[in-house]
């Protein structure tokens, strides 16, 4: 039997999951890695950790599956995005830790950057935002502030990638620096149009283009694993960002599909097709995947605290032991508190981009209690996806007076309470697939497709089917009330 190996690099764990040629998962490890948070709104990650775990987990998994190294056709990576790693280019070695998407360290770079009038230019090459959420601003602090690395990278003893191209150079060997246009697209460092680093943004952060790793499709020889690290040479098929490969594992590929992928933040992708959308309502324009040097672009909305909120409740409150608590604890909630939580723990992210403002809770009495907060938790991402799909809707005009149906997946899609609140306040049908390993299952597809073991395109996207469907079941009149309270409270907190 054939298989594929999908490695699905996260942000708060590493797995590893063995497909077999009928794309199931028969075998998979995780584990967890620490987070350091050197100063308040900075987060980091040990490399070391990455690239460990990373090794751990496709060990195990291999091993779990009773298989050999020598019955995989090939390698899918996906990846949190825009998380940072600079690295000797001889031995390997990070010269700092990586600095995570979620870091807002380099927020005042970005504020001066903006007022030099820099960003308009950043936005019509590279989709996105003058924020400290993409990996440029991160690259250039980790130069700035690490001694003689200036130098070092200007000689071209220094590589930069995110952590495909990381776990890409340390599999190979040194073999191979490179990475796919998706993850590309997330560095604020990449001409979405033109295909290409843009030297003009590099020139204005003082990042030497040589340090940039070659960019190359999603499904591609990215290049072989050394044989000592499995017991066998496998090749290196698929990448995609991590929000980029539940899209393609979700199967939207026609535009005017709609996915929302609810982890630690909550990411949806609008497939537009093969032209780029400029958005007007703070958006993000971005490569959803690319196949055969063709681009195939989406809107982006992005919110920073989707499944964090609930790890609050369990680790900051603790007022539950298990995220699945939540769900009861919103059922007994009492229905006339109109509790409003805004989650802007590390600022809001589209379509407001505010990193400054800090979370807030509204409408709390004496008789506010876990049941409350639980569901204002679970309310506050069903709010926070309103906001975007209500932009998209205005900067696309082909998805004007259309409800799309929304395909969900990530953790928090496994509650039938959070996902009804998010098609009631949405006013529409929202599904949750069979197959709930659609990140995983989207980069499987691309390096074994690219192997010759996987179906095409067509053939993958029939394979889709619906585990559980969610309809509108809330009123208009509620429902406007509703946002219409949540809307007063957003604004609320922008303006502390």
């Amino acid at each position: 039997m054939t298989y594929v190996l999908a490695i699905d690099q996260g942000t708060t764990s590493t797995r590893a999951i063995v497909f077999d040629a009928s794309m199931t998962a028969v075998a998979n490890a995780q584990e967890e890695f620490a987070q350091h948070f050197p100063q308040s709104g900075w987060v980091e990650h040990d490399p070391d950790d990455l690239w460990n775990t990373t090794l751990a987990t496709c060990r195990a998994a291999i091993e779990k599956a009773g298989i050999s190294a020598a019955q995989i056709a090939s390698i899918g990576i996906t990846n949190q995005r825009e998380t940072v790693v600079v690295w000797d280019k001889i031995t390997g070695k990070a010269i700092h830790n990586a600095i995570v998407w979620q870091d807002r360290r380099t927020a005042d770079t970005c504020r001066v950057l903006r007022d030099a009038g820099h960003e308009k230019m950043i936005t019509e090459r590279t989709g996105l935002l003058l924020d400290p959420y993409f990996s440029g601003t991160k690259v250039k602090w980790i130069l700035d502030k690490v001694e003689g690395s200036r130098h070092r990278a200007a000689n071209g003893e220094l590589l930069f990638g995110t952590v495909d191209a990381f776990l890409i150079w340390k599999l190979t060997g040194g073999e191979a620096h490179v990475t796919d246009a998706t993850n590309a697209a997330r560095t604020m460092l990449y001409d979405i149009r033109k295909g290409r680093w843009s030297s003009t943004i590099c020139d204005l952060l003082e990042i030497p283009v040589a340090m940039l790793p070659e960019v190359k499709d999603c499904a591609a020889d990215f290049g072989l694993t050394q044989a000592d690290l499995f017991g066998h040479e496998i090749p290196i098929c698929g990448v995609a960002g991590d929000q980029q490969a539940a899209t393609i594992g979700q199967a939207c590929f026609e535009p005017g599909m709609l996915k929302s992928t609810y982890g630690t933040g909550c990411f949806a992708l609008l497939n537009t097709g093969e032209t780029p959308v400029t958005s007007k309502n703070r958006l993000l324009t971005t490569i959803a995947y690319q196949l055969d040097g063709k681009p195939v672009y989406a809107l982006e909305g992005s919110i920073f605290v989707a499944g964090a909120v609930v790890q609050w409740l369990r680790d900051g409150l603790q007022i539950i032991k298990d995220a699945a608590e939540t769900q009861n604890l919103a059922q007994q909630a009492d229905a006339q508190q109109r509790v409003i939580l805004v989650p802007a723990f590390v600022g809001l992210g589209a379509p407001y981009w505010n990193p400054d403002c800090r979370g807030a809770v509204y409408g709390l009495t004496r008789a506010t209690g876990p049941a409350e907060m639980a569901k204002a938790a679970l309310e506050s991402v069903g709010y926070q996806t309103r906001d975007l799909l209500e932009a998209m809707a205005a900067d696309w005009p082909a998805a004007t007076g259309v409800q799309p149906t929304l395909r969900v997946d990530g953790g928090m899609s496994a509650s039938d309470w959070a996902m009804q609140f998010l098609s009631d306040i949405i006013a529409a049908p929202v599904d949750r697939p069979e197959n709930q390993e659609t990140t995983a299952l989207g980069v499987a597809w691309l390096a074994g497709m690219h192997a010759g073991v996987y179906p095409d395109q067509a053939e993958f996207a029939a394979t889709w089917a619906c585990d559980k469907q969610f309809v509108p079941q809330m009123n208009e009149d509620d429902r406007q009330a509703k946002y219409a309270a949540w809307g007063r409270a957003v604004q609320a907190t922008l303006s502390v």
